[in-house]
């Protein structure tokens, strides 16, 4: 077992099986706002007492939850008799045996890592923006989703099984049942009886007016064929190097300035849907808060956003697809996407094309295959520099499509920026970053006058990176 993957599906149940998953949901909204209301209330508390314990971490959480949920805190049902004599018949939570123990468990293990990531993001061992303390989720509005373990006990089938009995397009889920799925699980079917994947967990949810589930799978490695033969150490060719833009969204070269991919006319979803979306929102505006009418608008204007994403994340697919089963040593810029959406002109566009999201899957899909991808300085001007004599176009602009240099040399834009970075590959080949590196922070400290915050261009000492949102050509 080498790599983790996952598989979607989109349920198909029925109506009684819906209310059974919106019950298992909500259970796990209410065991996440519970968990989240006793640190709140245990941190007021500890300003009081100074010895006093806060569960903080997902096995505390669960421990506490388990003996709170059988309290008499947590609810008492009472039964009078004809003589008027009041009697206590159950303590704790009354539906808790109507769902799987599991969700309370895994809502909690949620819960904690939220309070995790606020206090990593607090002490600088986060990297990106500052997370802010959990909130409690709401029961309108919000995504309702649950998780669920596969349990793997000796001598009995695992609890999530994947087309148990004479239906093959079926997925079981413990307390829940046999649930008809809408997609093929035959590839998933086939690695599990070969023993070659074995689930580890299942998330349901409800997005865009359909329920789904995630499969998350331990996997085998890939076969040799389909891996990338192991290169020399010493080796330091062979790099190719994508450009990601807006016109084209990935062009891909070699060092020698020779072109082996570009992906033109990308499908631009949102772009495309965008006249249909002001519609259906105009349409929610209309509507009464909280009628059904405007309900069923924000349903399809969910299916709406939906139906743009999955044709972004498909064609992105099958570019990065096509890149990783050719090239087995890519380079990619580590473009500030975070800063270049403050540019109000192209912000729309940049988000239609993804980068990110193009960037992640490169990098998880050529690990599987035994590549490398190495990420670019984020101050490498790959735009700007000639490939062929190293000049510098300092007046280039985003207009040029054309690069032009001093020295009368002149290529196309995106192609002169990906040789660029395939002979930064190979220059720094021995010294270069790992993919989920960062730019390198910016070692400026306060002055001793200063207050609290920073100065307005000043990076502070606990800034895990630079925030420049300069774009780049």
């Amino acid at each position: 077992m080498g790599r983790h993957t996952t598989f979607k599906f989109c349920l198909d149940p029925s109506s009684h099986q819906q209310a059974v998953l919106s019950r298992h949901a909500g259970a796990a909204r209410f065991a996440f706002n519970q968990c989240l209301h006793t640190v709140k209330s245990a941190l007021v508390a500890r300003r009081s007492d100074s010895g006093f314990t806060v569960p903080w971490s997902g096995f505390d959480l669960i421990n506490h939850f388990n003996q709170w949920k059988k309290s008499e805190n947590a609810g008492r049902v009472f039964v009078v008799d004809n003589a008027g004599d009041v009697t206590t018949v159950a303590l704790g939570l009354s539906w808790r045996d109507q769902v799987c123990q599991q969700v309370f468990e895994e809502a909690a293990v949620d819960c904690g890592r939220a309070l995790a990531a606020r206090a990593d993001s607090r002490r600088g061992a986060r990297p990106g923006r500052r997370v802010g303390f959990p909130r409690f989720k709401k029961k309108a509005g919000g995504t309702r989703s649950f998780r669920l373990r596969n349990k793997h006990s000796q001598g009995r089938r695992p609890s999530i099984r994947i087309g148990d009995g004479a239906c093959a397009r079926s997925v079981t889920l413990p307390m829940i049942g046999v649930i008809r799925v809408h997609d093929d699980t035959r590839r998933l079917r086939r690695m599990l009886a070969a023993g070659r994947a074995k689930i580890l967990f299942a998330t349901v949810s409800f997005r865009a007016g359909r329920w789904w589930i995630a499969v998350n799978v331990e996997a085998d490695e890939l076969h040799p064929q389909a891996r990338h033969q192991s290169r020399d150490g010493n080796d330091s060719s062979g790099w190719i190097g994508v450009d990601r833009g807006l016109s084209a969204l990935v062009v891909a070269g070699t060092c020698d300035g020779i072109e082996v991919a570009r992906a033109d006319h990308p499908p631009r979803a949102l772009a495309a849907g965008l006249k249909k979306q002001r519609r259906l929102s105009r349409s929610i505006c209309r509507k009464t808060k909280g009628s059904n009418n405007r309900r069923r608008c924000v349903a399809r204007l969910g299916r709406h956003h939906a139906r743009m994403r999955n044709i972004r994340h498909h064609f992105l697919h099958q570019v990065s697809n096509q890149l990783v089963k050719t090239h087995d040593r890519l380079v990619l810029e580590d473009l500030n996407t975070a800063g270049m959406l403050r540019n109000p002109r192209l912000a729309r566009a940049i988000s239609d094309a993804a980068w990110a999201e193009f960037a992640r899957q490169v990098r998880y899909k050529q690990a599987w295959r035994g590549g490398e991808v190495l990420l670019a300085n984020r101050w490498y001007p790959s735009s700007r520099v000639c490939s062929r004599c190293g000049a510098r176009n300092r007046e280039l602009t985003l207009a040029d499509r054309v690069f032009s240099c001093e020295n009368g040399h002149r290529l196309d834009r995106d192609l002169n920026a990906a040789v660029n970075l395939a002979a930064w590959g190979e220059r720094n080949n021995s010294q270069a970053r790992e993919p989920e590196a960062r730019a390198p922070v910016i070692n400026v400290r306060r002055r001793a006058s200063t207050g609290r915050h920073p100065r307005v261009g000043e990076t502070g000492p606990t800034d895990a990176e630079t925030k420049s949102c300069a774009l780049r050509g």
